[in-house]
């Protein structure tokens, strides 16, 4: 089966202007780049990839089996949530991914030297949303064979904010990617997304709803403490919902990436440029940033660093942290 660009792939990266409706004639010699299902308007971002000419020869485009051509091709942000209609009309297949480990298969690299970790399992999270949660996608990934194991993704819908408010906060946040119809038809609410998140743990054998506790040898990662230290429990505090008991830990991969390679990278960005992993698709673009932090993951993994739980909370008072390194951002 043909794989794409691994995070072992050191390209160059370059910048082009990007209009999410050009077609693909329109960029000659360039993958086309990631975006949602198309929307009324037209939007600009200016999103990172390598350029053609510079991809080894097995990874120029060439025809899938089912018949489309291998480019690198937007995710359908429907199928992501399991919501895609269009299965059966081949324009929507030609123009959009429906393979959601397509872009983070690692290719030939000698896993046995790789150190053992604590965990089986590791669960790449980056929220988005600064005033309430607006998207949770989640990546589970083998710890042993680095393959991207099952996919986690929401669009969600704020609580404390009136629609006009809400389509202002949604054009502002995603309609510069092109994405703010596909977050209008399919989001729902924090309480829904976390019962069938935890439906989805359940099914995984990562967590149960019966026993509670902690995950079950694995660990949500993060590039960052916001997103499980801050952001989760602001939101549960707004829904005057319980913590969830399986956000009581988590991996900082920006705390072990400072650790192990002793160099500060302050984002996900910047640790991409320091290993020259080429970043696909549209940053603050939930969905896309999971998938690029799981690339950075993948790497370290390889280069033979150890995932250790970097922060906690205290059982008894969840609003003290306490964590593993000294040295950390």
């Amino acid at each position: 089966m043909f794989s794409v660009v691994s995070p072992l792939t050191r390209l160059p990266l370059t910048r082009v202007p990007f209009s999410y409706r050009l077609p693909t004639s329109s960029l000659p010699g360039l993958r086309f780049l990631n975006g949602a299902a198309p929307m009324s308007s037209q939007s600009s971002v200016t999103p990172t990839v390598p350029l053609e000419s510079q991809q080894p020869v097995n990874q120029l485009p060439r025809l899938e089996s089912d018949g489309t051509s291998h480019r690198w091709r937007p995710m359908c942000l429907y199928c992501t949530q399991d919501k895609c209609t269009k299965m059966d009309d081949p324009f929507h297949l030609e123009k959009f991914n429906h393979d959601f480990a397509k872009d983070v298969r690692v290719n030939d690299v000698d896993l046995g030297s790789m150190p053992p970790q604590d965990m089986d399992y590791f669960l790449v999270l980056d929220l988005e949303g600064k005033v309430e949660i607006l998207e949770f996608p989640v990546l589970l990934i083998d710890a042993k064979t680095l393959d991207v194991v099952d996919l986690f993704h929401r669009f969600v819908r704020p609580s404390q904010m009136n629609e006009q408010r809400i389509n202002e906060y949604i054009e502002g946040k995603y309609g510069r990617f092109g994405v703010d119809r596909v977050w209008h038809d399919t989001a729902i609410s924090f309480r829904d997304v976390v019962d069938q998140f935890e439906s989805w743990l359940s099914k995984h054998q990562l967590w149960a709803k019966e026993q509670g506790g902690k995950l079950d040898r694995a660990a949500f990662v993060t590039c960052g403490n916001w997103d499980v230290k801050t952001k989760i429990p602001q939101q549960c505090r707004v829904l005057k919902m319980k913590l969830p008991p399986y956000f009581m830990e988590w991996i900082n991969l920006k705390d072990v990436y400072l650790n192990f390679y002793n160099r500060t990278a302050r984002g996900m960005m910047a640790m991409m440029k320091q290993l020259e992993i080429p970043a696909f698709g549209s940053h603050h673009l939930g969905f896309d940033d999971t998938k690029n932090i799981t690339r950075v993951l993948q790497r370290m993994l390889i280069d033979g660093a150890e995932m250790k739980i970097t922060a906690w909370r205290h059982p008894k008072f969840p609003d003290k942290v306490h964590f593993l390194f000294e040295n950390r951002i």
